[in-house]
């Protein structure tokens, strides 16, 4: 393991006044890019997608539960699997039942969905004790039109606003290769206006790493989130348990 120079506290109080001006440079970059997301325009959803829940069926906007937004996670578990996808399932453990009231404050409800029969989902959702929404798309549309279900043959070859084949210029030929319809993450954000809905964003790839949060509580430590592609290089390697060394 690597580790960081060790220094005396006033040559730490620089370097870390330095990276704040940084950091504050960069929350304000980040408040101008919230701007945009807030200033980009919305589609009105027209399709009567339809969801199977533990009480029968729903309409999008019955996922709203009277509220005027709705986040919806596009939760990986494939019809076939008896269990969810471990990356979507980490994320969603995080999610506190405060989370789901701090949203409700803001008239905004969260929910997940997924392609698996809702008899799967509840009882995946109970052995883990989540109390959120989590509602079934079937095959229908839904999943497919908001990205989060790859099928070439339905018309359905984007990922993150990408094509499979510029996945596979990239040198991700798996994207186009792997056996479809498969399922990949995803967030889409919803606004009802008089009894009209619209979609007002969808985020993939790496702006979902937020789900949960522990990904940025660990981005402010030392050993960061301990993955092979952190900087400095070497730094994660024998990270997890280890002891670091200070006697030489």
């Amino acid at each position: 393991m690597t580790l960081p120079e060790v220094v005396s506290q006033e040559e730490w109080l620089v370097s870390r006044k330095e990276l704040l001006a940084k950091e504050k440079e960069l929350t304000r970059q980040r408040d101008r890019l919230n701007t945009e997301r807030r200033e980009l325009p919305m589609v009105e959803v027209t399709e009567d997608y339809v969801f199977e829940g533990p009480d029968g069926k729903l309409r999008l906007i019955d996922l709203f539960e009277g509220r005027t937004q709705l986040i919806v996670y596009h939760f990986m578990f494939h019809p076939e699997w008896d269990e969810g996808c471990p990356s979507c399932t980490a994320g969603i453990d995080e999610v506190a039942p405060g989370f789901l009231e701090h949203l409700h404050t803001r008239d905004t409800t969260y929910a997940l969905v997924s392609r698996a029969p809702s008899e799967k989902l509840e009882r995946y959702k109970a052995k883990k004790g989540w109390v959120l929404p989590w509602y079934s798309t079937g095959d229908g549309d839904f999943s497919y039109e908001f990205g989060a279900t790859i099928d070439a043959s339905r018309g359905y070859d984007e990922f993150n606003f990408r094509t499979l084949d510029e996945y596979a210029a990239m040198g991700h030929e798996s994207m186009k290769t792997a056996d479809q319809p498969y399922d990949m993450p995803g967030q889409s954000c919803f606004l009802q206006v008089d009894g009209r809905v619209f979609r007002t964003y969808s985020v993939y790839a790496r702006g979902l790493e937020g789900t949960g949060g522990s990904y940025y509580f660990l981005d402010n430590t030392a050993l960061g989130r301990q993955e092979d592609w952190e900087e400095p290089k070497g730094r994660a390697t024998g990270a997890r348990g280890a002891i670091p060394d200070f006697s030489t």
